[in-house]
């Protein structure tokens, strides 16, 4: 097989540019617009290719390499892969894919065509690497019948006569070209199974002589209500993860599981949960869940809703990222032989089946969809779709978000103090009003006043208005309250609340009472310290948001005396991904842009503890009040993640 990444190997080599490293929530983005490409400092001579045509991004999922697949994506970069993203509005061909060592295929949503399986069987069968990512049965994210397995397979369980059954004449229209079969049993090997399986982890790993040495340093793989795989053809497909045994549908399935949710107590039976495959000259791999490949930075709004998505933090949980970057390096190398036939490795059996995975005799436990979508939302006309989300051609309204800045320790004496309360994303120069505080203890007992503009005190305690907030000409609205707690208060902990006119809940936040400064604010220049295991940091209790440099001081525990540690890693980034801080270097100069900047090399002491500090300054352009720090070891290892607060 031609392919253009290792025909041009050698004049990729000096590219020192990432380009949409991190997301931009601030505008929305189409098909239409160009597509994201990640370049390595020292190119491999390989590309991956990502889908994102096939509803990657429908409902909470946002599959993309620069939103909540860009830590796996930032991985095969530190590989030296450069990674792209694939958008279109026309079918996939195999043109489109020949430029390309690997093919990944993020929970599809969107049924693929009889044509485009066959370009991705075609490009297989030359010598490309395909990697099909599915989840769990019902994992229908933008609400059109199909589920991410059903697209994988290529039948739609319950409708294997009609792939169209229940679907108005416009739906079955966006489906033209959509026919039922077993493509991907009869190409690859395998089907992903329509179980649902939760509350556990693969932690049957094979050998990494049965894994062609994918498996090597690996133990265990996050399952968050995910699926497994049926081996249909041992000649060509090989598990290489399992669950554990004894498992059962009382405390295994997904809760919302439609049917026993564990077929064969777990184990080999069930099938496994990552696969690899052989497809003549190329390559497959399958895993039956995104979570694992997921990380927590979302770049799109929902589609149907328009809410800002929440991801989790998968691709750097137990051994998940070094298992997803090897699986990409087997998949991109070159190999002769056409089956595991012969090869090194023992062939798997044929995974028993159930009756409802066979195709005519499956059916639907449960009306499809799983619920009506909002009303205006058409899943196949992307003119519908939210401001903001992928597909949509508007910018998303921002999303006002608040935060309170208080005293580190709550005085119990009686003795006032102040509380700022900041609201971003308001219109330009409005006013909001109805804004209700408290501090109250485990139990609900209200312990807290807020004082009256005349100065004087109210008689009880419980929630106080906070009076008008008005918003500057960048939508931030800024107040200080002052407050005070009953001085009969001996617990140490206590929780502060905001409530909106409407009552909602919108900043609830643990705070520490006992022996106060006595005054009404914050200590000069407070310090935080934020630590996780082994990890601390310790920088200002408020960043300056101007473009002014503070310190940030590192600790690491937990080393051998005399070790160091030179891969330490330290960003501020926003919800989305954006970057907002750089790392002064070690002459003194600044970077050119924002990301991560190295710590420097730490050492540790006679008691295995390495301490450093770097000078920090945050992009001047941010008006945001909250922002996420992150301190990593190398490119996939982040070992402190924790929110701070920007004023």
């Amino acid at each position: 097989m031609w392919k253009k990444s290792k025909w041009l190997c050698t004049a990729i080599l000096a590219t020192a540019t990432f380009s949409f490293m991190f997301g931009n929530t601030t505008e929305a983005e189409n098909a239409l617009d160009p597509a994201p490409i990640l370049t390595p400092v020292q190119s491999n001579g390989y590309s991956v290719l990502f889908d994102n045509s096939h509803g990657q991004t429908a409902g909470q999922s946002d599959w993309v390499i620069d939103g909540a697949f860009s830590d796996f994506a930032d991985a095969l970069v530190d590989e030296g892969y450069t990674v792209e993203e694939f958008r279109s509005v026309d079918p996939l061909t195999l043109n489109d894919l020949l430029n390309y060592d690997v093919f990944v295929i993020p929970e599809a949503q969107i049924p693929f065509t009889a044509s485009e399986q066959a370009a991705i069987s075609s490009y297989a069968e030359l010598g490309g690497g395909v990697f099909f990512i599915a989840d769990h049965y019902n994992a229908d994210r933008n609400l059109n019948r199909w589920d991410s397995n059903e697209i994988m397979n290529g039948w739609r369980r319950g409708a294997y006569l009609n792939p169209t059954l229940g679907m108005s004449s416009a739906e079955a229209a966006a489906l033209n070209g959509v026919v039922s079969s077993r493509w991907l049993s009869d190409e690859f090997g395998v089907e992903f199974r329509y179980n649902s399986i939760d509350n556990t982890v693969a932690n049957q790993i094979v050998a990494p002589s049965q894994s062609f040495g994918i498996t090597t340093g690996i133990s265990q793989v996050s399952i968050h209500a995910g699926s497994t795989i049926a081996i249909t053809n041992p000649s060509i497909a090989k598990g290489i993860a399992y669950l554990p045994t004894g498992l059962t549908s009382a405390a295994n399935k997904w809760s919302n599981s439609v049917d026993q949710g564990v077929y064969a107590g777990g184990g080999i039976a069930e099938g496994p949960f990552v696969a690899i495959g052989k497809k003549e000259l190329g390559k497959a791999a399958f895993i039956g869940d995104s979570s694992p490949v997921e990380d927590a930075t979302p770049k799109y709004r929902n589609e149907e809703t328009g809410s800002v998505k929440r991801t989790y933090d998968g691709f750097t949980a137990h051994n998940n990222g070094e298992l997803l970057v090897n699986i990409i390096n087997w998949l991109a190398t070159d190999e002769t032989y056409t089956t595991f036939n012969g090869t090194a490795i023992t062939l798997d059996q044929v995974t028993p089946r159930i009756s409802i995975e066979d195709p005519l005799l499956s059916t639907e436990i449960l009306n499809e969809p799983w619920r009506q979508p909002n009303a205006g939302y058409l899943w196949y006309d992307s003119s519908t779709f939210a401001n903001g989300s992928y597909g949509s051609t508007v910018d998303p309204t921002p999303s006002v978000t608040y935060s309170a800045v208080t005293p580190d320790v709550l005085p119990v004496d009686g003795s006032a103090f102040n509380v700022t309360v900041t609201v971003e994303g308001l219109a330009p120069n409005s006013t909001i009003q109805g804004h209700r505080i408290q501090i109250y203890l485990t139990g609900g007992t209200a312990i807290s006043q807020v004082r009256n503009d005349n100065g004087t005190w109210p008689t009880g305690y419980g929630y106080f208005d906070i009076g008008t907030l008005t918003a500057n000409s960048q939508g931030t609205a800024q107040k200080t309250i002052t407050m005070r707690l009953n001085s009969n208060v001996t617990a140490t902990e206590g929780t502060l609340r905001l409530k909106d006119a409407d009552g909602n809940n919108v900043i609830t936040k643990a705070v520490v009472l006992g022996e106060g400064t006595g005054n009404e604010g914050p200590p000069e220049d407070p310090q935080q310290e934020i630590e996780i295991g082994n990890y601390k940091l310790i920088l200002p209790q408020v960043l300056p948001t101007h473009g002014e440099e503070f310190k940030i001081g590192v600790e690491i525990k937990g080393l051998t005396a005399g070790a160091t540690i030179s891969n330490a890693q330290l960003q501020f980034y926003l919800t989305g991904g954006t970057s907002i801080s750089q790392v002064k270097n070690s002459n003194g100069t600044w970077p050119t842009s924002y990301g991560y900047g190295n710590v420097g090399t730490l050492t540790a002491n006679a008691q295995g503890i390495a301490v450093g500090e770097v000078t920090v300054r945050i992009n001047p352009t941010v008006t945001s009040t909250t922002a996420t720090i992150r301190l990593r070891l190398g490119s996939s290892n982040n070992v402190l993640t924790a929110p701070i607060s920007l004023q």
